[in-house]
């Protein structure tokens, strides 16, 4: 087969269509066009032994036609060689002492009377030890249906273990390893291959044969909720566990940029080394261009980890662009020449002719002839562990530590099936519920195996692949549509799986009989007093509700037939009783009521444009500012559509209309709806609740789908349509007013202000959020959540990249200080892999809470807090169960509480959410004293704790409760 046809950038064969890629063009060597006659001198920057010298060679071919003669070679009027010549095309080595700097030189061969010259250009040898990672790049579909490509990985594990026995015999460094990328695929493998092919990759795992790398995915890692980003890591514990060693490094390919605490959750599962590899010129920002051969430690927000980031040339794709031959290896010099490297330690990628290719047999067999030839540079195939930690033992601590965000980008693409994304968000934030909930009423009501097959299919939606390599082209192709299929149902799946979950921890808190008794679950870290909504069902027994000591508390019928309650004083890990009756529902003191406008609780205050809808002030009772910036003519939660990428043809909603669904005195709502541009409606509601501090806004979006391909099939990604027509983006905005207010940001694991904490070559124009934005000075702000929407512009509307984006001149570089981002809710800007259009209703859920001066652990409670709402189910007829656990400070947030995998003991991850080093005091309820161990991501007892716990700012604390 031609190199051409398996080369994925060149081109791909899928479903009967052929697209062409020509991005990679400029780096193939057209092997398969008619093959011109060598050069009369190729310089070859290879340092050869001759008697105990080391020499540099030039490579002379010439063509000599007739009997035998002798044929001189002189450098620069030099005789370097003198041999005979045989009839025919004759090719030999002629030797020089090594260059010590780059010059010209001129060689002449001369065979009886006539001569051929040529001039060269002779660079001195690098003295260099090249580690080669030989993987094939995991892509979940795109080149292939998924379970074409699933089988594909798990064959290339038995094609790698195989070249590995094969070349086991050979000398150091030229024998195969094979390394496991990403281990979705190895998963598999130990699911549905028979004992002896496990027990063979165990083997052979032992042996070196076959390397782990503790990533399950390619993950969009901007994506994951933070006990996500635990989850990426996990299986990797596993597998090293059943193997015998130790996992200390992670890949990814081709998605470039990783989330901050995607330091940290490698840490917590014992990960060192971290070989991340970019697609290397598509939609990438500056990144390659920053980082590309520059080793450095990424430092952890809480500044006690680090972990050796280092991006290779070509990021994966070497092999995909390139052939082994001596012309590369003068190639790779001469671009370690070009970046500046000054190491004698350097590793490249080998991923095989394409994505999801299989191992490259040619791999060893070049690299043994050339180290038997060449003493330097050396080649050494190796696993990402041994390369890296070769490196830090020589050059570690010579590399920059770097410590901030190096903001990914594709995530971007998440916004094309924004219902999707949701779904996937809500889910992870579910299950991390339902484990919470499970360790705190039956340690063994959750089936481990559900729990992980959850967390998997969370993962596998938040990987890179979104669809085929023609989705956008040819989106109503069966080959498309399959692919999504797939995708999607990761999504569904996680979704219905952890409802399912969370209903059996529900079901073990005690179903009881009585409908009038309700208890009110709460699966966080400290106490709350929030809102509850009973079904009409399950609020048939009145509207009056009281606290189990027979207080009453504000309750409202909602128009819905939903009976509303406010549950006071639930504590944290715990639950509370209340109790319903006939009796008439007690109003609050302070109602919540909308007149004229304005939304107002005696706490918050909102007013509303009659015309547009939009929200124009914010403010807190007490204070006069409106935290609403409308100088501009600008206004909270504005609808907002662009087509195309010219911002100053963004269009608004029209006229609205304002009903109010709910009166109060409990819960004040009002509906609004607007005709807007790219949809069928939009209709948008905000709720204010009395006795609470923040007003919640729900904006439900009827998407039109964007117009089709008119010529399916036709052009392939680089066509003119997936390039940049019918291109389309749905924001909310939110400009705010805080006087010399500061932007921070929620991301998993950390905090980070926009362009302060942000790497170079980290992506601008859009950045990933966690859950939650604050802008905010010493003494007042607002803190804004995100529920459902994940991505936000910064400043400016700047997510105008359609298409493919090769030049990193035309990413943004600067992101000035503002107060002012836009919800990024959906969009289709890509020509390949992600959607190319969405329909239907998907709902946006935001909040807004003025607040006093910034607190990030309070922003992280009302986040987490609004994510993972208090749950309810009819009392059993036990007392209540007292409450599992209080953590003091309520600043150390516990981000996670699960049973342990073995089911012996709890675990709790705990986070620094201020920023700063606290000491965390645990509480457990009586009788229970358990021995508290310092642990990690694989639940292991690392140290035993006893006492308080030293919590750093943003730093992560796995502990491990040992129950009598």
């Amino acid at each position: 087969m031609k190199r051409r046809d398996v080369l994925k950038g060149l081109s791909i064969v899928a479903g009967g269509a052929l697209c062409t890629t020509p991005a990679l063009s400029a780096f193939a060597f057209g092997e398969d066009k008619a093959q011109a006659p060598p050069p009369l001198a190729l310089p070859i920057r290879g340092l050869v032994r001759k008697n105990g010298k080391l020499m540099q060679p030039i490579q002379i071919s010439i063509r000599h036609s007739g009997g035998d003669a002798a044929a001189v070679t002189t450098l620069d009027g030099a005789e370097i060689d003198r041999r005979a010549l045989t009839s025919g095309q004759n090719t030999f080595n002629v030797l020089i002492a090594p260059v010590t700097e780059a010059r010209d030189g001129s060689i002449v061969v001369k065979v009886g009377e006539s001569g051929s010259s040529a001039s060269v250009k002779l660079q001195p040898v690098r003295k260099v030890l090249i580690y080669v990672l030989p993987h094939s790049h995991h892509d979940l579909g795109y080149t292939d249906l998924q379970a074409n490509v699933e089988e594909k990985q798990m064959q290339n594990i038995t094609l790698g273990m195989e070249m590995a026995r094969k070349t086991a015999s050979y000398p150091e460094g030229s024998r195969f390893v094979w390394n496991l990328e990403v281990l979705w695929g190895a998963d598999l493998y130990m699911r549905r291959r028979s004992q002896a092919e496990k027990d063979a990759l165990i083997a052979a795992v032992k042996n070196g044969w076959v390397a782990i790398n503790g990533m399950y995915a390619n993950e969009l890692t901007g994506l994951c909720r933070p006990e996500e980003l635990m989850q990426l890591f996990r299986y990797g514990t596993e597998l090293g566990k059943t193997c015998g060693v130790r996992v200390d490094s992670a890949m990814i390919s081709d998605v470039p940029g990783y989330t901050w605490g995607t330091v940290t959750a490698m840490a917590q599962a014992g990960i060192r080394y971290f070989s991340a590899a970019p697609n290397f010129f598509d939609r990438i920002g500056s990144l390659m261009a920053e980082w590309q051969d520059k080793p450095f430690w990424a430092v952890s927000p809480s500044g006690k980890e680090k972990v050796l980031v280092w991006i290779p040339w070509t990021g994966y794709a070497m092999s995909h662009v390139m052939k082994l031959s001596p012309e590369f290896v003068g190639k790779y010099q001469d671009r370690l020449d070009t970046a500046g490297f000054k190491y004698d330690i350097s590793y490249i990628r080998w991923s095989g002719h394409g994505d999801n290719a299989v191992p490259d047999p040619e791999l060893s067999e070049f690299i043994k002839g050339w180290n038997e030839e060449y003493e330097w540079p050396k080649f050494h195939i190796s696993s990402t562990s041994e390369a890296f930690s070769a490196f830090e033992k020589r050059h570690g601590t010579e590399i920059p530590e770097m410590h901030g965000d190096l903001t990914p980008y594709w995530e971007d693409g998440a916004g094309s099936s924004a219902l999707e994304t949701k779904l996937n968000r809500v889910a992870a934030d579910r299950l991390t519920q339902a484990e919470a909930l499970g360790a705190m009423f039956s340690p063994t009501a959750l089936s481990t195996a559900k729990v992980n097959e959850a967390w998997r299919n969370i993962l596998l939606y938040s990987e890179h692949t979104w669809g085929a390599w023609c989705s956008v082209s040819d989106s109503e192709s069966d080959f498309t549509k399959k692919q999504w299929d797939v995708k999607r149902q990761f999504a569904v799946d996680a979704e219905s799986m952890s409802k399912a979950l969370l209903a059996e921890t529900l079901q073990a808190a005690g179903a009881g009989t009585d409908a009038s008794v309700i208890d009110v679950h709460n699966s966080t870290s400290w106490p709350r007093s929030e809102l509850v909504v009973l079904s009409a069902a399950m609020s048939a027994a009145g509207d009056h509700v009281k606290t189990e000591r027979g207080a009453s508390v504000p309750s409202q019928r909602l128009s819905t037939g939903e009976l509303a309650f406010l549950a006071h004083d639930v504590p944290a890990f715990g639950s509370a009783r209340f109790r319903l009756s006939g009796a008439k529902a007690l109003a609050p003191a302070k109602h919540a009521m909308f007149q004229d406008g304005v939304l107002d609780n005696g706490i918050v205050r909102v007013k509303l444009d009659p015309a547009s809808g939009n929200l124009v002030e914010l403010s807190q009772h007490g204070r006069a500012e409106n935290l609403v910036d409308s100088s501009q003519g600008q206004a909270a939660n504005e609808y907002l559509f662009l087509e195309g990428s010219d911002v100053t043809k963004v269009q608004q909603s029209g006229t609205a209309t304002i009903h109010v669904e709910e009166a109060g005195p409990l819960v004040a709502s009002v509906r609004i709806e607007s005709a807007a541009p790219g949809c069928k409606s939009l209709v948008r509601r905000v709720r204010l609740v009395a006795g609470e501090d923040h007003v919640e806004l729900t904006n439900i979006v009827d998407k039109k789908r964007a117009p089709l391909n008119p010529h399916p099939g036709k052009g392939g990604p680089g066509d003119d349509f997936a390039q940049r027509e019918a291109k389309e983006s749905v924001q909310f905005a939110f400009p705010f007013a805080v006087r010399d207010g500061a932007m921070r940001m929620d991301i998993p694991l950390g905090v980070m202000r926009p362009e302060i904490d942000q790497l170079p070559g980290a992506c601008r124009n859009w950045l990933p959020v966690g859950r939650w934005i604050d802008v905010s000075n010493a003494e007042h702000g607002v803190t804004w959540v995100t529920l459902d929407a994940p991505l936000v512009e910064v400043g400016e509307i700047s997510a105008n990249m359609l298409g493919s984006q090769r030049d990193p001149k035309l990413w943004r570089k600067y992101i000035a200080p503002t107060q002012t981002f836009y919800s990024w809710a959906m969009n289709n800007h890509w020509g390949t892999n992600y959607r190319a259009y969405q329909e239907g209703v998907v709902e946006f859920r935001y909040a807004l809470r003025p607040h006093a001066g910034y607190d990030a652990a309070a922003a992280g409670r009302f986040a987490i807090g609004l994510s993972q709402p208090l749950v309810t189910t009819v009392a059993s007829a036990a007392a209540v169960k007292p409450a599992l656990l209080r953590i003091e400070p309520e600043d150390v947030l516990a981000l996670a509480l699960k049973t342990s995998e073995d089911g012996e003991s709890t675990v709790i991850r705990l986070l620094g959410a201020s920023g700063e080093e606290r000491q965390a005091k645990l509480t457990w309820a009586a009788p229970q004293q358990p021995q508290l161990w310092l642990s990690d991501l694989s639940e292991q007892r690392v140290k035993r704790i006893d006492g308080e716990v030293t919590v750093a700012g943003w730093d992560l604390v796995t502990l491990r409760a040992d129950h009598a």
